[in-house]
């Protein structure tokens, strides 16, 4: 289902997104830089390396596959020119597919360093996107489409990708 609404006013193109996905990637960044640094070795988890490394390699490639669906496929930019609420294909499992596919990207990563003081990193991102989507673009589409937006919420997850609940 798609949601169109009259009024000119309509999200901003990127909003608090850069920001977001800046920070995560620049933590996740410093984090494998710092694997191998003498601070970090207790951390490592020789024991499940490989199984660390199948696993991170599996979110980077559904990071990729959100990404690739949110962008190229929904083409979200379209539906925020048009003042359109997508909430089809990616945006009918999860409301911030963009966001989420970084945090999933990112997560993945950090497994790959099978260090287990930075799994500690994939609750700050969700933590950090929950914080920053209640606090602006959540805000404005409420603004925008009312009901029809509260509606979506109540069967679509904010940032974990899961089966649509009946609508």
């Amino acid at each position: 289902m798609e949601i169109k609404t009259d009024d000119k006013e309509h999200l901003p193109l990127y909003g608090p997104g850069p920001v977001y996905v800046g920070i995560i990637i620049g933590l996740t960044l410093v984090a494998t830089l710092c694997r191998n640094l003498p601070a970090f070795t207790k951390g490592r988890i020789s024991s499940l390396r490989v199984p660390l490394a199948v696993a991170g390699v599996l979110l980077i490639g559904l990071g990729i596959f959100l990404w690739i669906q949110a962008v190229i496929v929904a083409k979200v930019d379209d539906g925020i020119k048009e003042n359109r609420l997508v909430t089809t294909g990616i945006y009918a499992w999860v409301r911030n597919p963009i966001y989420s596919a970084f945090s999933i990207l990112c997560t993945g990563v950090l497994l790959t360093s099978g260090n287990v003081f930075f799994l500690t990193l994939p609750f700050l991102y969700w933590l950090f996107l929950t914080v920053l989507m209640k606090g602006t673009e959540e805000k404005w589409l409420r603004n925008l489409y009312g009901q029809e937006y509260e509606d979506y919420c109540k069967c679509v997850n904010r940032c974990i990708p899961w089966f649509p609940k009946g609508r």
